[in-house]
């Protein structure tokens, strides 16, 4: 038997994050892991704080009676409670468990408010360059992902957005800081965004969702993170502790809806059901429990700021163009001569280079580095990347 169609057809563009990784996998194997420079994929490498550790063997020693078995679908209610607490500093809003749904990463969360909130031929819009999964994460559940493009200087494109709203969108996705850009949307923008929302429920009668995915959100370094829910009524935050902890493989998270949302209990709930019948049934228990505990920890921030500065200092000297991040940690850099993103990709892999090409995110002509790792890597890529520019 064959595999299913649509299956096969992903398969053929699957995520280029992964195969980038994959081939510096190989290519480690064969010239030694310090003789390459891989900036392909987005897995922090700073450490969790030592409070994770600390609380991780505190917990591990109860081992209480019960505490490895099923909770609620939307997670234990202290922690959610906890979490509500947290959100309700971030967001500017008041909000209390019953608005929290524990995810399996942002990942799990996006998937389970598609799945709650899409009708088999909506639309999802998002501005491009963005993370690529969204389009799988869209398709899972019938819909179909609007891409539009943004700003020069990657700023949302609002007029784009309003033009490409129609009866048939279900929610417009926003990513702050951004990846592959690390632009952070601000408040000025994002009240724009409102009023074109609002206009376009008061004329079809349908009110999209903003859908803001925060993995990055306390990865910032010039400005905070302006707040979503407090800005649109039909707003959903979701997030995960993948990088503000470094626990992308605890695959833990959570969801948030604006306590003015309509219909909440609809929505949660729909929301609590997609998780269980896609097969998470609920976020990890033991994480959950912990991030309970550390909800004023995060990882030290100031060392991406450190190797964000390392970074654009070596490609400056090379010759090669990026947006300045102002979150994450990503340069999103413009390829130099004919744009070919996929062709210079294939070059700079001459020289050990691994980065990913810009068409991934929708955006061809540019590519991402991820900078997450050790800065002996970043200093000592820099007669690579000279070589690499010489010889192009």
């Amino acid at each position: 038997m064959a595999i299913a169609e649509n299956i096969k057809s992903s398969l053929a563009s699957s995520s280029m994050i992964r195969k980038m990784f994959e081939e510096g996998m190989q290519l480690k194997k064969q010239h030694g892991a310090d003789k390459v420079f891989d900036f392909s994929l987005g897995n922090p490498d700073v450490e969790p704080p030592k409070a994770f550790h600390d609380l991780l063997v505190e917990i591990a020693n109860k081992d209480e009676k019960g505490s490895h078995g099923y909770m609620p679908n939307a997670g234990y209610p202290f922690v959610r409670e906890a979490l509500a607490k947290k959100v309700c500093k971030e967001q500017n809003v008041n909000v209390d468990g019953t608005h929290i749904v524990m995810a399996s990463g942002a990942a799990g969360g996006l998937n389970a408010v598609f799945k709650t909130i899409c009708n088999a031929g909506d639309e999802v819009i998002v501005s491009r360059p963005y993370f690529m999964e969204y389009r799988a994460y869209t398709a899972n559940h019938g819909a179909k992902l609007i891409e539009v493009d943004s700003k020069d200087n990657f700023d949302l494109d609002l007029e784009k957005i309003k033009s490409a709203l129609n009866e048939k969108t279900a929610a417009v996705i926003i990513n702050s800081p951004n990846n592959p850009t690390g632009k952070i949307y601000g408040a000025q923008d994002l009240d724009a965004l409102s009023s074109i929302l609002n206009e376009h429920g008061k004329k079809t009668g349908r009110y999209p969702y903003l859908v803001s995915d925060e993995p990055y959100r306390e990865i910032a370094y010039e400005c905070t993170v302006p707040p979503v829910l407090s800005c649109y009524k039909e707003s959903i935050v979701v997030s995960s502790y993948s990088k503000s902890l470094s626990l992308p493989g605890e695959r833990i998270g959570f969801i948030a809806v604006n306590p003015q949302i309509s219909d909440k209990d609809d929505l949660v709930n729909g929301i609590i059901y997609a998780t269980r019948i896609l097969g998470f049934v609920n976020a990890p228990a033991l994480m959950q429990r912990l991030v309970a505990g550390l909800t004023e920890e995060t990882v030290d921030v100031s060392v991406y700021a450190k190797r964000k500065d390392a970074f654009t200092k070596v490609l400056d000297e090379a010759g090669i163009e990026y947006a300045p991040p102002q979150g994450a940690f990503y340069l999103f850099c413009k390829v130099p001569g004919n744009g070919d993103d996929k062709m210079f990709v294939e070059h700079l892999k001459k020289h050990l280079i691994l980065g990913v090409p810009g068409t991934g995110f929708g955006k061809p002509g540019w590519l991402r580095f991820a900078y997450c790792i050790d800065e002996k890597i970043i200093a000592s890529s820099k007669e690579a990347f000279k070589q690499a520019m010489a010889s192009l």
